[in-house]
């Protein structure tokens, strides 16, 4: 059974919540922000994790626990966030969905489902290569030049779709909806900010995979 980890003060209403979701086919638990939240993750191997935003992890914060979370454990996050905090979503916060209050259940579920569904459509045991670039579909694992390449859950997944449609253009509003979903809450300028950070470290003088399409969009390289 897929476990739902809900980073957030526990009230009656998130306490409720959390039951209605272990009613919908996931084992769910709440742990607060501190100290423990590491080994509780360790030892809890969440397959999603799930972020109150706006309570005691103010939203600022919040995006830095998201950055660490996913760039460490690579697991996709949804955020809980309250209806009065729907203007502080930006494109630099790197979640995979998000649900506004009053939270229901079967939504939830239903989101979670669907971005877990997403994150695990991969072929087994396929690879990707490119000039010293290799993607380990089955691992979720990339290298260059035999060296690991740390990455983010939405940055690998930019980078595999990118990378499985080679010499395909597509357009920011294209990759939104692809890799992001299509009721994703952000601009395309998300899109330019991560295929920035994903230059960053699969780039250098000796590698160019991702092409920039002027007006247009990006590429990975034919």
């Amino acid at each position: 059974m897929l476990r739902l980890l809900m980073v957030a003060q526990e009230t009656e209403a998130l306490a409720e919540l959390c039951s209605q979701i272990n009613e919908s086919g996931f084992t769910c638990a709440i742990v607060p922000h501190g100290e423990e939240l590491a080994g509780e993750i360790d030892s809890y191997r969440p397959d999603l994790v799930l972020v109150e935003m706006g309570g005691e992890l103010p939203t600022d914060e919040a995006g830095e626990f998201v950055q660490r979370l996913k760039g460490e454990r690579r697991l996709p996050v949804i955020a809980l966030l309250p209806q009065d905090r729907l203007d502080s979503l930006n494109g630099n916060l790197d979640i995979d969905d998000f649900i506004t209050s009053p939270y229901d259940a079967h939504e939830l579920a239903f989101r979670a489902g669907r971005v877990l569904s997403h994150a695990r459509n991969i072929d087994g045991g396929e690879l990707i290569k490119c000039d010293g670039l290799s993607i380990d579909l089955a691992r979720c694992e990339v290298t260059l030049e035999g060296r690991v390449i740390e990455l983010t859950f939405k940055e690998y997944e930019l980078l595999k779709f990118l990378a499985g449609h080679r010499g395909r253009v597509y357009s920011r509003e294209a990759l939104l909806d692809k890799v992001w979903g299509y009721d994703y809450y952000g601009g395309d300028r998300t899109v330019d900010v991560h295929v920035r950070r994903l230059r960053s470290k699969i780039e250098d003088a000796e590698h160019t995979f991702i092409e920039t399409v002027r007006n247009i969009g990006y590429r990975f390289k034919a």
